[in-house]
């Protein structure tokens, strides 16, 4: 009994050995047999050992690493498919620097995929940066649609659509929505929304595999209003009804429910598609955004998140 156990001490001695050996001292494997005088197959099972039985603590001396155990968090408390969390820029303001870039990488990820997928996709400034980040590609084979429609108040396009810039870049077959981003009526969007020809894009958008939206805050700077889709009045009587927050033009309070009429009723975006079969993901940052990035992970509005240390950091505080 005895022996057995201090053959088994002698093992893991060895195995701590042969551990720091190659994860402190940098040794390759066929190093460590030469210094131990063992063979490489010993000299392998004994870092696995090391390894296996705890011996070893690895820890990534780098800022990445944070990003990463900050993703793992809000992966975990709010059950979400996809985290992604890039280092912040302590000296910036800007709501798209570094989550722009990463969209455009996980963006241009699935459009490398042979297999044929549909993308849709949001408006906004951040996700305009990402586009624009985009190299150029030949993707016949994917479909990418709008969620929003794209004409603004005055008749002209909407600056922020990125559906005709991102067709161009990756020479995929687009879907556009060719209606006003929120109607005159409910009456006119009922109407605008059944016509044959908007029709055959609802349906697509309803059954895609990846989504990518924005999310716009409703302070005094809203985007819906400073892009003139709404008035002042509009935008009072949101904050009024609680809305905090929009996804497509579709206001939500905070604990992510709809709002009632006023805009809401004559939005032309089409709904969400289904969190339980596909993957949303909203690219968002800033303190302004960080009641609706929260309402909106809560209630499942969105099912993946790429933002910055600084909002995830809030985002786990404030859960």
């Amino acid at each position: 009994m005895s022996s057995r156990q201090e053959t088994g001490s002698t093992r893991l001695d060895d195995a701590a050995r042969a551990g720091w050996l190659y994860y402190v001292a940098g040794n390759t494997q066929d190093q460590i047999a030469a210094k131990l005088g063992i063979s490489r197959q010993t000299a392998q099972r004994l870092v696995s050992l090391a390894m296996s039985e705890g011996l070893i603590k690895v820890r990534v001396d780098h800022p990445i690493a944070n990003c990463l155990d900050l993703g793992s968090r809000l992966k975990s408390r709010f059950a979400l498919d996809l985290v992604e969390v890039v280092p912040s820029d302590p000296t910036s303001s800007s709501t798209t620097i570094g989550i722009a870039e990463a969209a455009a990488a996980e963006i241009e990820r699935r459009l490398r995929s042979e297999a044929p997928i549909v993308m849709a996709i949001g408006t906004g400034r951040t996700l305009k940066a990402a586009i624009e980040q985009l190299p150029p590609m030949e993707c016949p084979q994917h479909k990418v649609v709008s969620l929003t429609g794209n004409i603004s108040p005055d008749g002209s396009a909407a600056f922020y659509n990125v559906i005709f810039t991102m067709a161009d870049r990756v020479k995929a077959r687009s879907f556009p929505m060719p209606l006003p981003v929120i109607a005159s009526s409910p009456e006119e969007r009922e109407m605008l929304l059944n016509q044959p020809m908007i029709q055959p894009t609802l349906a697509l958008a309803a059954e895609a595999d990846v989504t990518f939206v924005g999310i716009g805050d409703l302070g005094p700077k809203a985007p819906l209003y400073e892009d003139g889709f709404i008035s002042e009045s509009e935008l009072k009587a949101l904050q009024k009804a609680g809305g905090i927050a929009e996804i497509v033009g579709w206001v939500f309070d905070r604990e992510g429910r709809m709002i009632e009429g006023i805009t809401n009723d004559r939005v032309s975006s089409a709904s969400l598609p289904s969190r339980e079969r596909s993957l949303v993901i909203a690219l968002a940052m800033g303190e302004r955004k960080l009641p609706g990035i929260l309402a909106a992970v809560n209630r499942r509005l969105v099912n993946g998140l790429i933002t910055d240390e600084r909002t995830a950091e809030a985002l786990l505080a404030g859960a």
